[in-house]
Order: C-alpha cells, then sequence, then structure tokens
C-alpha cells in the first residue's frame, strides 16, 4: 500500500471475466465466429440485414408481441432481411428466479440458468407464430440453435464464439429469424446466461457475426436521454453519442444499454441505434465520435442507488496489504468500484471502497476475515449511499468541469463522500437519499436540457 496522500482507483470498468462483473469486463473478442474477418461479411450482397432487439417491456404480453411482429413486417418489406433478438417477456426473469428461490434457497446455479433461459424461449416462439399469423415466414432459434457459444460461468457467461450456419441458412430463405437473447451453450451443451442486459450483447454480437449493417435495440424509452428521466422531467433525447460516452454512461448505471453489447459495438464499428418499441422515432445513433457534430462536452449525468462502501480504519501501511484485501473479494466474483486510501502516517492508514449494495452481505464477512488478519483496526459498512457522474469525452480537453460540478453539489448542501474520475468523466459517491437532487442539480448546470 502506498502512503502518498488520498487518491481513488476505480476498478469497475475494465473489470474481469472471470469476477461475474456486472459492468464490461474482458469483451467477447475470443473468435465469435466470422467476426475475426474483415471486412464483416454480409448474409446477402443484395438485401441488406438489420438486426432488431426487443426488450421484455416490448414483448410484454400478445399485444406487444403482435406490434413487434408488426414492426419486423415492416421492416421487411422495405427491403432488408431481419434477425430479430428478444428477451423475456415482462417480468418473467424475475418471477423465474423468485420460484426458484422459494423452491431452494441458493438454487444450484447450473439448473438456475436452464429455468432462467425458457422465458427467452417463450418469447420467441410467441413471436415467430405471430409473424407466421401475418403470412410471414418466420423460424424462432434458441442461442444453441443460432451457434452461440460461452464460457462455462453460469449467470455470468462470456460469448466465446458464434457459429451462425442455421442462421445464414433460414435467412437464406427468405424467413425472418428469431433468436433468444441473454444465453449461449457451453461445449458441453450447457446452457449458459449472459446476465443482467445480457440480449444486447447477444444482438450487438450477432450483428457483428453477420455483418449487418446495424444493430436496433427497440426499448421503452425513445433513446438515449441526458438523465433518467424518472429523475429529470426535463432530460432530453440525444441525436448521436459516441461508443466511449455511451460506454461510460451504461457501466455508471444508464440503464438503456449492456456495457458489453456497448463495447462489441465499438470494437467491430457495428452502428447502434436505441429507439422506442412504441413510437416511430428516430432514436439514438451510437457511433463512432470522430465527425460528429459541435456539441456541449457534457453529454449526460448517470446514477446508480445500488452502492456501499466498506472502510477498514488502522490499517497496516505496507506491501501486500492490498492484494489481501482484495484477493478475496476477487475470488468471490465481487466487483469493487472507487478505492480511496488515505496518508499514512506512522505506517498506519485507512482504507475505503466501494461494492454494489447486492454484494455487501458477502462482502462485509470477507472483508472483516481479512481485517482480522492483518491487524486492521476496525470494519465499518455503509448501504446508504449512490453515485452520480457527469459524462463527455468534451471534459479531456477543457477545464474546470470538477470544480463546476463540486460547487453546483455544494450549492445544494450535498456532501461527497468520495471521488472517482477517468478522462471523460467524474463521478461522487453522496447519500442516497440525494441522488434525485443531485442528477437535477447538475443537469441544470451543465444546461442539459438545452441543444
Amino acid at each position: 500500500m502506498s502512503g502518498e496522500g488520498t487518491r481513488d482507483a476505480g476498478t469497475r470498468g475494465r473489470g474481469d471475466a472471470e469476477t461475474g462483473d456486472a459492468g464490461t469486463g474482458d469483451v467477447e473478442t475470443a473468435g465469435i465466429g466470422p467476426l475475426s474477418a474483415s471486412p464483416r461479411p454480409r448474409v446477402s450482397a443484395s438485401r441488406p440485414l438489420l438486426v432488431q432487439k426487443f426488450g421484455g417491456t416490448s414483448v410484454a404480453n400478445a399485444e406487444r408481441i403482435r406490434a413487434a411482429a408488426r414492426r419486423m413486417v415492416r421492416t421487411r418489406e422495405q427491403g432488408y432481411q431481419v434477425l430479430a433478438v428478444v428477451s423475456a417477456m415482462g417480468h418473467t426473469t424475475d418471477e423465474l428466479i423468485d420460484l426458484a428461490q422459494q423452491v431452494c434457497e441458493r438454487p444450484d446455479e447450473r439448473e438456475l440458468d436452464l429455468l432462467l433461459s425458457t422465458g427467452e424461449t417463450v418469447s420467441a416462439t410467441l413471436v415467430a407464430m405471430a409473424l407466421k399469423g401475418m403470412g410471414c415466414p418466420a423460424i424462432s432459434l434458441t442461442a444453441a440453435q443460432a451457434g452461440i457459444r460461452t464460457t462455462r460461468f453460469f449467470s455470468r457467461a462470456r460469448i466465446t464464439d458464434i457459429q451462425p450456419e442455421r442462421i445464414r441458412k433460414e435467412l437464406a430463405e427468405d424467413k425472418v429469424v428469431i433468436v433468444t437473447g441473454f444465453q449461449g451453450v457451453t461445449e458441453d451443451l450447457d446452457i449458459t446466461t449472459l446476465g443482467r442486459g445480457g440480449s444486447d450483447t447477444s444482438a450487438v454480437a450477432l450483428a457483428c457475426a453477420l455483418g449487418a449493417e446495424q444493430c436496433e435495440i427497440y426499448t421503452d424509452v425513445v433513446g438515449v436521454l441526458t438523465a433518467d428521466p424518472r429523475l429529470e422531467p426535463r432530460a432530453r433525447k440525444l441525436d448521436r453519442i459516441s461508443y466511449e460516452e455511451m460506454l461510460e454512461l451504461a457501466q455508471l448505471g444508464a440503464k438503456v444499454m449492456h456495457p458489453r453489447a456497448v463495447e462489441l459495438g465499438e470494437l467491430y464499428g457495428m452502428p447502434i441505434v436505441v429507439r422506442s418499441s412504441f413510437a416511430n422515432t428516430p432514436g439514438t445513433v451510437i457511433c463512432r465520435g470522430e465527425g460528429m457534430e459541435v456539441r456541449k462536452n457534457v453529454r449526460g449525468i448517470a446514477h446508480d442507488t445500488d452502492v456501499a462502501k466498506i472502510t477498514l480504519a488502522g490499517v497496516p501501511d505496507r506491501p501486500g496489504i492490498a492484494y489481501a484485501i482484495f484477493a478475496p473479494l476477487a475470488e468471490a466474483g465481487i466487483s469493487v468500484d472507487t478505492i480511496v486510501q488515505t496518508a499514512s502516517i506512522d505506517g498506519i492508514t485507512d482504507l475505503s471502497f466501494t461494492v454494489s449494495g447486492s454484494d455487501l452481505t458477502r462482502s462485509f464477512p470477507l472483508v472483516q476475515q481479512v481485517a482480522s488478519r492483518i491487524g486492521a483496526a476496525t470494519v465499518d459498512a455503509a448501504d446508504d449511499l449512490a453515485k452520480v457522474s457527469i459524462v463527455g469525452t468534451g471534459m479531456q480537453s477543457a477545464p474546470g468541469y470538477a470544480a463546476r460540478m463540486f460547487g453546483a453539489l455544494s450549492e445544494q448542501g450535498i456532501n461527497i463522500n468520495m471521488i472517482t474520475t477517468s478522462d471523460i468523466r467524474i463521478t461522487c459517491i453522496i447519500q442516497r437519499a440525494q441522488v434525485q437532487q443531485a442528477v437535477q442539480t447538475l443537469h441544470a448546470a451543465f444546461e442539459l436540457d438545452r441543444e
């Protein structure tokens, strides 16, 4: 450990695929079949392919399933081949998890993944039925049938390869192909799931593997907004945003896109369009930042209320102590975010770090055990915190954004517990009860409601 004053080091951003990090981790680049080819091969030279992903709210009931099917038919009539990726209907995944926990307090991970995969299968088959009822040729495929191969980390698997021969065959027969999102299959043919938001990753990975023209993400919002409209009614839709900015927003709490999906899009140059399932509006294009229009340096405000802090006081300041603290957390699949270490006085320091609030019950006992071994004085935890962040690539070359952010929060009496930064974002840890006030304050301070 070092005693060079207070510092921070956000470790969640590029997490380890084997720790179960909910952030981006190792991007799925281990082959994914045709993705390694450049340029990406197109399914058909005469009819470009569009990949359309429909989230849980977009297929929540029979009416919405028919609406999604009609959108696919319209896209096909415009001269495109269509590959659709679907999530489970509404809150099906949560309901299945609850049911599993009623049967067994700690369900076996393999069996739980197999159970959860049924939600997307139901959606895919119903969409295919709706399309056929409209006279449109269609077929539903599970991720295994679609050739999506993954690692063996149940509930947090990573895509290792896509073998899309079956998809190509069905598209060549002029069918709309509907693939179950959120899942894949191991070499041993065990079903795995990709973690929350994994259908986004499925869709973008398939779009890249098949050389699609773009990947469209259909959801219950009109696009990527400058803030969560539930907290800030004046939030404005962005017409375009760079992969880098969208990745930061997604990692910091914006729910509209899964971080791993954005990473894949950036890696393979796949344009992603986020748009509403319920309105014919243009949506937001996620693409490379070069050549974008003149715009504000701060692009959006992100927040996350699932934050807890653990503090070790009286920690010996010597080599190997930081490893002793964080290695057990990594082995348990717990992602650590902001880390702050105070200056060393007489060889003693304090160390604070944040984890997801949902991980606190697992994290705290592990840290208590480590504290006892290394001779730390005390271990404390707080679970009433939140993160609020400003994001924008323009901040790299313009000074004063940190001061402006801190000043705006100070004027509203919002205390900052911890701070972490990157080239394009500044994140503050604050009290959870003040998160809406903080979001609205920063949205106004950086004039994000204006074009």
